[in-house]
């Protein structure tokens, strides 16, 4: 496969989430999640956008796995949501919930497509929320109550389990910026709720090892490691700090190093650890995912109470606004193997998002910066794998164009285009590339 780059068994994926893609937000008894809450609050979401209709996975999954299996994918990484299998309380599931489910998964394996099951993708039950939501220690209890309900009723066919997608976002961008859901602002909520996410990582880890069931289970996090703007030593020990606060912090508990103590110290504020904490968010994972989409230059910023600030670059832009450094992925997946030596690691999610129209007659959508952005970015992938790190699989995000969060329906990242007027399926230039990459028939430059 492109000549050797990648092993036989290399996992090619795509990548969605369950608020981002199914819509049906009043289908069969399913509950309210803080993001109902979030999206209903003036100025939080673009133009008021909601996850409503999603991509409509949740009515044409049917026609989805379809087109994965003709994209010839091995691997489907989703999520699910937490509140359609437990809508109004944790003492009573949502059969109708589950049975979505186990539809999809039924579907992905009859196609020989592999489930890859995000247990939380940031869609907390309201409820929760309204009992403290991630800042009080029994939303972690809980989360390991649903996840041992989830891998009772799934765990039969589903080998590859993520608990947490990027708590970075869960916690920061939720309780401290007020960016996401639920729209706090308060750095003492974010640091409990980042403390009680890892907790309940653990706890559900133990509950997988518990349980016996069968398979792989670990997180999908972004981090971010940069690089510095100069070799000048200020600027050196700035992207130190730096990685301390965006990488460190987010990784050295999954791996027995606690919380950075420097970090703590600055930051004024402290986590509500209790004794076994640590080891509970230690338990061994069976692998890594890391989710990579950009990168940043880091200089020294004595004006800054941080000490660092990020710096100019020349490279070109996504629709985001994200920097397309492709060299970055690799330094990620360097700098996380040597400092913690990970056995399997996974791109759980890369991708970008970029204007994209449909042509006149709307049967097609040319999408060359994609193609490029993913030409570029694999043979990153390649030299990780030449390297001897063990990455074992790609998951392109996203497979489908969706509801960005904050940004709503105005941005596009999928490869297969969604008209959000009536769900049409329209696969973009990029998706027939990603099948040729698949298929071994498309060499890039490593």
């Amino acid at each position: 496969m492109n000549q050797g780059l990648f092993p036989e068994d290399f996992v090619w994926g795509v990548a969605t989430s369950s608020y981002q893609v199914e819509g049906s937000l009043g289908a069969d008894g399913r509950g309210e999640s803080i993001w109902d809450t979030f999206s209903r609050m003036p100025g939080k979401v673009k133009y008021g956008h909601n996850g409503e209709p999603g991509a409509y996975q949740y009515r044409r999954y049917e026609e989805d796995v379809k087109l994965m299996a003709e994209l010839g994918i091995t691997s489907y990484r989703f999520s699910i949501a937490w509140p359609r299998v437990f809508p109004d309380s944790m003492k009573k599931r949502n059969p109708k919930g589950f049975d979505y489910y186990d539809r999809l998964i039924d579907e992905l394996l009859a196609h020989g497509i592999e489930p890859f099951v995000t247990l939380y993708h940031w869609d907390l039950p309201q409820y929760l929320e309204d009992e403290g939501g991630w800042p009080s220690r029994e939303t972690a209890f809980y989360f390991a109550d649903y996840a041992r309900a989830c891998f009772e009723a799934l765990g039969d066919r589903v080998k590859m389990w993520a608990t947490l997608n990027e708590p970075l976002c869960s916690s920061v961008l939720g309780y401290a910026l007020g960016w996401h859901a639920p729209g706090k602002e308060d750095w003492n909520l974010a640091m409990s709720a980042l403390h009680h996410l890892y907790l309940g990582h653990g706890l559900a880890v133990q509950a997988f090892r518990d349980g016996g069931y069968e398979g792989r289970i670990g997180m999908v996090q972004v981090v971010s490691v940069g690089r510095p703007a100069t070799r000048r030593e200020e600027d050196l020990l700035a992207l130190e700090k730096y990685r301390e606060e965006s990488a460190k912090l987010f990784l050295d508990p999954l791996y027995g190093r606690g919380y950075p103590e420097r970090l703590m110290r600055e930051a004024g504020g402290s986590f509500p650890l209790q004794e076994g904490d640590l080891d509970i968010i230690a338990t061994p994972m069976d692998f890594l995912g890391l989710n990579y989409y950009s990168e940043r230059a880091i200089k020294a910023d004595p004006e800054n109470p941080r000490g660092f600030s990020e710096a100019p670059d020349h490279y070109p832009r996504t629709a985001m606004g994200w920097a397309i450094v492709p060299q970055g992925l690799y330094r990620l997946f360097r700098w996380v193997y040597d400092h913690y030596t990970p056995s399997e690691m996974y791109i759980s999610e890369n991708g970008a998002a970029f204007q994209d129209v449909l042509t006149p007659d709307e049967d097609a959508c040319h999408d060359p910066e994609r193609i490029a952005y993913l030409r570029d970015h694999l043979a990153s992938a390649a030299r990780i794998v030449k390297e001897g790190i063990p990455l074992k699989g790609y998951y392109l995000w996203s497979f489908i164009d969706n509801f960005e969060w904050a940004y709503g329906y105005t941005k596009r990242f999928g490869i297969v285009y969604c008209d959000y007027l009536d769900g049409r399926r329209i696969p973009k230039d990029s998706y027939y590339y990603y099948r040729e990459v698949i298929a071994g028939n498309e060499i890039f430059e490593v």
